[in-house]
């Protein structure tokens, strides 16, 4: 084991040399953690996996007749003969050899459940390995290798890790089926920029920086907006409160509600500070109902006036196109 460990830190050390050496890049896949990020693989191991769940239920239920079988024989083999006894023995053998066989098929190294996990994860991994090749072209690496296929792998850099480029590359591919052209041509200058991020990584400490900043100001934008409404939605509470309270006063009857703002003694009543702002509330609405009565009180007569002149004009017209007539 020992010489194993050193044998793997000398190759790796020669080859580390030999990369500096020759200015070679090196870079890194996870194949597990990016099949996990696939949304459409996901959802199908979880289906294969119910269909594995459904299969050790049916073992089970195998199982518990053969159990059964033989606690039964037992219970009854004194009261059997020796033939009936090796024939209850051939059908539960029988029955096992079954139950091993299905299990087999169904668990066995080269059965349905290793069979079907295949079948999900070939095109997937087919995708991940032309992403890489193209990764590998457009950013000039030698050798990108896969961390989660080879165990005596001890150790890498994150900063060497593609994984997650690889995972957006597949997510991009996915998204750009359903995007308009206009959307597209967004989504592309969104994927370049983030393709920039990975080569630079103080752009991309900017760019989170100036992200977060945004998102600061837009929450605070909103408690803004959310506290406007509320004095809003209290203030139009108020008023109608008070309406109500004014009315129940006129007429002589109580409005059962909160006291705790407004103090009652008998019947209802309202603060002088309450009654004073509603007062001046009313004043201010009965100005501007004047102001705009008397507004279109001036455009009607403005526009009886205009029509009194075109009739004088037409009228006028008219005598004279008379009196052309008698000459």
């Amino acid at each position: 084991m020992k010489k194993a460990i050193y044998l793997i830190l000398l190759t790796l050390s020669s080859f580390t040399l030999y990369s500096q050496a020759k200015g070679t890049r090196i870079g890194f896949i996870d194949m597990e953690y990016i099949l996990e990020k696939v949304p459409n693989y996901a959802e199908a191991k979880n289906q294969l996996e119910l269909k594995a769940q459904k299969w050790k239920q049916e073992i089970e239920v195998k199982k518990n007749e053969i159990d059964k079988l033989k606690s039964n024989l037992k219970t009854e083999a004194p009261l059997l003969t020796k033939e009936l006894i090796e024939e209850r023995e051939d059908e539960i053998k029988y029955l096992e050899e079954e139950m091993l066989d299905y299990q087999q098929g169904r668990f066995g190294p080269a059965g349905d459940l290793i069979l079907q996990k295949t079948i999900l994860v070939k095109p997937i991994q087919d995708q991940v390995f032309s992403i890489v090749q193209d990764i590998a072209i457009a950013k000039n690496f030698d050798f990108i290798f896969d961390k989660s296929s080879d165990k005596s792998m001890l150790f890498v850099k994150n900063n060497l890790d593609i994984s997650d480029q690889v995972i957006r590359q597949l997510l991009r591919a996915e998204k750009r089926e359903q995007l308009t052209a206009k959307q597209l041509k967004d989504q592309e200058a969104k994927d370049a920029l983030e393709d920039m991020q990975d080569e630079n990584p103080e752009l991309a400490a900017r760019q989170k920086a100036l992200d977060e900043k945004k998102a600061a100001r837009e929450k605070a934008a909103e408690e803004k907006r959310q506290a406007y409404e509320d004095r809003k939605k209290e203030a139009a509470d108020k008023r109608k409160k008070l309406q109500e309270e004014r009315e129940a006063k006129k007429n002589g009857t109580q409005i059962e509600g909160d006291t705790t703002d407004v103090q009652k003694t008998g019947a209802d009543a309202i603060s002088d500070i309450d009654k004073k702002k509603a007062e001046a509330a009313e004043k201010r609405q009965k100005a501007i109902d004047d102001r705009n009565k008397a507004i279109e009180e001036r455009k009607k007569a403005a526009q009886e006036k205009r029509e009194k002149i075109l009739a004088d004009r037409e009228a006028a017209k008219k005598a004279r196109e008379e009196n052309k007539k008698e000459e």
